[in-house]
């Protein structure tokens, strides 16, 4: 079948009836009529939809080539630097209507699990084909447009590097046994965002598979599969009202504990089993990394125009640009932005086909994007609040607005260049962006987005080729003689 509608992704998510607990109490009904998760399952159903505009075609879409059906840009395995790009535009016009806020959408797990399977001959085993049952499962997953969600991580029990696990009470969840069905999964796993509101949950080795087999697996079921629970946190999506909550009522993704009760994965749908080696080398062995921080780092730039966009707004509406410190300060996100995109133009440019012949953008580039971003996007917050000062504060409802003191609201948080109603409504945005629970959820998933940014400085120094300046600096020695 073809790239689907929105509509066809809405009445897939109510068909399921997942297992999702949200406020101490399980989730009954249409998940789409909900009031936590009508906003996102309405502003995720907008992407697929722009998959079928025929003037975005070109971009969203290509032929499929196993059936000739069009499909997905996002799961479009590149071959050459042209492809790349592309994959970078498909990525842009998805952001574009979510202003980059949706860390989630469909692109990225796409593109997570065509990473994987270009490199699926690592989980090659002599007894089971778990190899081509990834790539069975990115063909069926390709074909039918599915959303996907994933877990890697275990639950934060103790994170010192000598802890192991109690085996007395199982807690992350780990492989108990085997049978003719096919394994069975018992324990928790972090941090499923958009947890029960996408077709599967994709599940992959954490550091522990290198300790103990048990946790060496990798598999992919549907999120309604029984035993399967999906525990959410606080929702920020506190009102309907695009006013008062302009970004936390339609793009608040949740984000979930998942629990496997005793949870039967058929074996035609196990990639790993059992096997450390594997469940290790899978993320080196693949282009995982780079095609993954291309994806974010794309939908990266969008959110920073976005806040420049806002930023820039508010220095207009309440004219203050001709400060020095003001000018400073969107000079620095114009810095940031410039940056990101030369990163990933020169991570493409540099881009060269890997060990599977996939064309993989230069992860040196990509490297100092992630680290740029850990950084940048927390200040690019505080910027905000800086500019915006107490107006951040005084920001009454829409409620407030259309009451008896409307008319006092207006007159008195007018702005040199904006009457009361507007200068609010931006302001909420900008609220929303830096000071909400929404927005300060943003800026620990940005920050911590591939995982802790001093583990990854290291990465990059352990892993960088620094030789070649080194031999620069003695040549350059030698070269001033005596």
């Amino acid at each position: 079948m073809p790239a689907i509608s929105g509509q066809e992704y809405i009445d897939r998510i109510n068909r399921l009836n997942a297992e999702i607990w949200i406020e101490g109490k399980r989730v009954e009904g249409n998940i789409s009529d909900h009031p936590i998760f009508s906003g996102i399952i309405k502003s995720q159903s907008k992407l697929y939809d722009l998959q079928l505009e025929t003037d975005k075609a070109n971009i969203m879409t290509f032929t499929s080539p196993t059936t000739g059906n069009k499909v997905g840009t996002s799961f479009l395995v590149p071959k050459t630097k042209e492809d790349l790009h592309l994959r970078r535009l498909m990525v842009q016009e998805w952001a574009r209507t979510s202003a980059g806020m949706l860390g989630r959408s469909p692109d990225y797990m796409n593109t997570v699990l065509m990473a994987f399977t270009e490199a699926a001959d690592v989980f090659q085993d002599s007894d089971r084909p778990f190899a081509q049952n990834l790539r069975n499962f990115f063909d069926e997953a390709m074909e039918n447009d599915y959303s996907l969600t994933h877990t890697f991580i275990n639950p934060q029990v103790n994170r010192s590097q000598a802890y192991l696990e109690n085996m007395d009470q199982i807690i992350s969840a780990q492989t108990i046994k085997s049978n003719e069905e096919g394994i069975v999964v018992k324990g928790a796993r972090l941090l499923a965002t958009q947890g029960g509101i996408t077709d599967e949950i994709l599940v992959f080795p954490t550091p522990s598979s290198m300790i103990n087999s048990d946790f060496a697996y990798a598999f992919s079921i549907p999120s309604n599969t029984p035993g399967l629970k999906f525990l959410c946190r606080e929702s920020f999506n506190y009102k309907k009202s695009s006013f008062n909550h302009p970004l936390s009522s339609h793009f608040d993704e949740n984000d979930t504990v998942v629990v496997f009760d005793d949870v039967t994965v058929p074996w035609e749908r196990v990639f790993c089993y059992q096997n450390p080696k594997a469940a290790y080398s899978i993320f080196d062995e693949s282009s995982f990394y780079p095609l993954a921080v291309h994806q974010v780092t794309a939908r990266r730039i969008i959110k920073t125009e976005f806040i420049l966009g806002v930023a820039q707004m508010i220095v207009d509406t309440i004219n203050v640009g001709d400060y020095q410190h003001i000018k400073q300060k969107i000079s620095e996100i114009i810095v940031g932005l410039e940056s990101l995109k030369a990163l990933i133009c020169a991570s493409e440019v540099n881009a060269q086909l890997d060990k599977w012949g996939t064309m993989t953008p230069d992860f040196n580039s990509l490297s100092a994007a992630i680290l740029l971003y850990s950084r940048m996007y927390p200040r690019y917050c505080e910027i905000i609040q800086q500019i915006g000062a107490s107006g951040l504060v005084t920001i009454p409802g829409e409620e407030d607005f259309s009451s008896e003191i409307g008319n006092d609201l207006e007159i008195y948080l007018q702005a040199a260049n904006a009457n009361g109603v507007e200068r609010v409504k931006l302001f909420r945005l900008a609220w929303d962006i830096s000071m909400s629970s929404f927005g300060t959820r943003q800026m620990q998933y940005e920050r911590f987005f591939f995982g802790d940014p001093i583990r990854l400085e290291c990465n990059l120094y352990q892993s960088y080729n620094k030789e070649g300046y080194i031999d620069f600096v003695n040549k350059f020695f030698k070269g001033l003689g005596d």
